[in-house]
């Protein structure tokens, strides 16, 4: 990677750390599609590892808001869905997955609009973990439904539960790509290189992250769920 593109792939991941730091969504919206310009064999290695410090530090930043038990029941469903999102690496054209992806993550959130608020149980928390299982091992992008089961939460507790999910999954993703032969080693070079980009994004997000009351946490999540839709539709 040339010096040009490594610097505007740093100010990608420097803004998306800030973003996710802040309002716990937002990384992989961000960088995957600037990583899949700059260089598409970054993904999707390059951002589940780059995002696993940033969950790791919001987790611990917000560990006495996590909901153990939506978690719990989310990464069961999730582990148990990444052998099937790595099998759609193998049968679906990346386009494919995308676009199928992209369409129920939409449809979700303009229902989401209209729908009452809800209090998530043990189906939604199943439903959410699956399919992010699926589409965070094939594309390395999986907040939304995450993001859609918690939209009426505190922000705290969703800023601290889908970083949680979120550093789970990210590793189960990592360990089936590398003994697959999906994943290597050497495609864990720019995420470390990245490091310190990460971590002055996350420090940012300290100054913000307690200003967002639970009304514009919402707002951004339905807005994120939509864009990563249509991003996901119209692919790289």
């Amino acid at each position: 990677m040339s010096t040009q593109a490594f610097a505007v792939l740093a100010v990608a991941v420097a803004v998306a750390s800030f973003v996710q730091g802040s309002s716990g969504l937002g990384f992989a919206l961000i960088v995957a599609p600037v990583a899949g310009i700059l260089d598409p064999g970054l993904l999707p290695v390059f951002l589940l590892a780059a995002m696993i410090p940033l969950n790791l530090y919001v987790a611990w930043r917000e560990r006495t808001s996590i909901d153990l038990r939506g978690a719990g029941w989310i990464t069961g469903a999730r582990l148990a869905a990444t052998p099937a999102g790595l099998a759609l690496l193998w049968v679906i054209p990346d386009r494919d997955i995308g676009l199928f992806v992209g369409i129920a993550t939409v449809l979700a959130a303009v229902v989401s609009l209209a729908a009452p608020a809800f209090t998530p149980g043990r189906p939604a928390y199943i439903g959410a973990g699956a399919v992010t299982g699926l589409t965070e091992t094939a594309t390395g992008v999986g907040g939304p439904p995450l993001a859609l089961v918690y939209q009426h939460r505190p922000p705290a507790e969703l800023r601290s539960t889908v970083a949680v999910c979120f550093l789970v999954g990210e590793m189960a993703s990592l360990v089936l790509l590398f003994a697959t032969g999906e994943g290597r080693l050497a495609d864990l070079g720019p995420a470390v290189a990245m490091l310190p980009v990460i971590a002055a994004g996350a420090w940012l997000s300290r100054l913000v992250h307690h200003r967002l009351n639970a009304r514009r946490t919402r707002l951004f999540v339905l807005v994120f769920a939509l864009v990563s839709g249509l991003v996901l539709m119209l692919g790289p």
